[in-house]
C-alpha cells in the first residue's frame, strides 16, 4: 500500500511517477502532461517538488526520469511522509 506524504499533490504526483515508471524512458513535462491529462505547467511544478524529495531525477534541462526512491514509493516500500526535501 502506498503511503503518500502531506507534501504530495494527489493524484497528480502518483500519475507522474506512474507515467515515468511505465514508460521506462526519460520524458519531458509536455509528454507526461499529455499522457496524464494535466497541463504542462502543472506537471513542471510537480516535477520540481518530486525532484526536491528525490523521487525523480532531472537528467538535463527539461527531461526527467524516475529514480529508486520513486520506484520504492510506487511499490509501497517507502513512506513519503518520512522524507525531507533536498534543496540543492
Amino acid at each position: 500500500m502506498r503511503r503518500p506524504g502531506d507534501w504530495m499533490q494527489m493524484p497528480t504526483d502518483e500519475r507522474i511517477l506512474e507515467a515515468l515508471q511505465s514508460s521506462g524512458m526519460i520524458l519531458s513535462p509536455a509528454v507526461i502532461a499529455k499522457n496524464i491529462d494535466r497541463s504542462r505547467e502543472e506537471v513542471t511544478r510537480r516535477l520540481t517538488v518530486l525532484v526536491e524529495y528525490e523521487f525523480v531525477t532531472r537528467v538535463e534541462r527539461g527531461y526527467y526520469e524516475i529514480n529508486e526512491a520513486g520506484e520504492q514509493y510506487l511499490a509501497g516500500e517507502l513512506d513519503a511522509d518520512d522524507l525531507e526535501p533536498n534543496e540543492n
